[in-house]
């Protein structure tokens, strides 16, 4: 799959190597962040608030109900291929989806080249993360199994697209969910991958750019590694652009 048009930055691998460090530095700092924001948030994100009767917990049962009918319309689709779920959707899967928020990084393909050799890279946001209900599959081996290139057992591979379609609905009913991540500069939205056909993936991305370096830098750092995965750098000088929601509303205000 492709993603967000990077444009290539010319650096020597001096620079690439310290932007590496600066990439991993931050991108670590603002996952755990947003991952303690999200364990702060898990009783608001608890799926017991939209499926309560399916769930043995107290609630509206008209909710209930219509998050159910509405959770079993979403999950039609993946009855086919390439996912091969069960075509009947056994409630029983609700009780398997717990309350634990995860964080994926947000990956895509690239066809790195130069006048020698073409090459697909696995590619990395530094900067945003797919979130859903962990599961006993991470996205990755989702990816691999339905591409044949991992194990694939159907449960797992089902029971992913089980929780992350109630991940979708519990974060959309939150209401004001959106401005409360945007006031902490942090982009809430439903995305979804070409390799992964209509599965709504909730993703969270934070307001600075990253950049793919030029495709002879990708291609020999990953052929020193051994490993056709790049993560994109982090624009360091983004941070003196950084926009602050917050501050500029305040300003609007009193002009």
């Amino acid at each position: 799959m492709s993603g967000p048009d990077k444009r290539a930055k010319p650096l020597t691998l001096q620079e690439l190597t310290e932007l590496r460090r600066k990439t991993e530095v931050v991108s670590k700092f603002l996952q755990e962040q947003l991952a303690a924001h999200l364990d702060t948030l898990r009783p608001v994100l608890s799926p017991e608030r939209l499926f309560s009767k399916y769930l043995g917990a107290k609630g509206d049962p008209a909710v209930a109900e219509r998050s159910f009918a509405r959770l079993q319309q979403n999950y039609k689709p993946f009855a086919a291929r390439p996912f091969d779920a069960p075509s009947e959707f056994d409630p029983h899967w609700l009780t398997l989806v717990g309350n634990r928020l995860t964080l994926y990084p947000w990956e895509y393909t690239h066809d790195a080249k130069t006048d020698r050799e073409t090459k697909t890279i696995s590619m990395a946001s530094p900067l945003r993360w797919v979130v859903s209900f962990a599961s006993a599959y991470a996205l990755s081996q989702v990816r691999q199994g339905l591409a044949g290139k991992g194990e694939r057992r159907p449960e797992h591979i089902r029971q992913f697209v089980v929780n992350a379609l109630v991940a979708q609905l519990t974060i959309n009913h939150a209401s004001g969910l959106t401005a409360l991540f945007a006031d902490l500069r942090y982009q809430l939205q439903t995305d979804y991958a070409p390799d992964l056909p209509k599965l709504p993936l909730t993703t969270i991305g934070f307001g600075l750019p990253s950049f793919r370096p030029a495709d002879d830098l990708i291609l020999a750092a990953t052929s020193f590694s051994g490993i056709p995965a790049f993560v994109e750098l982090i624009d360091v000088e983004g941070l003196s652009r950084l926009q602050d929601p917050l501050k500029a509303r305040l300003q609007e205000l009193v002009r």
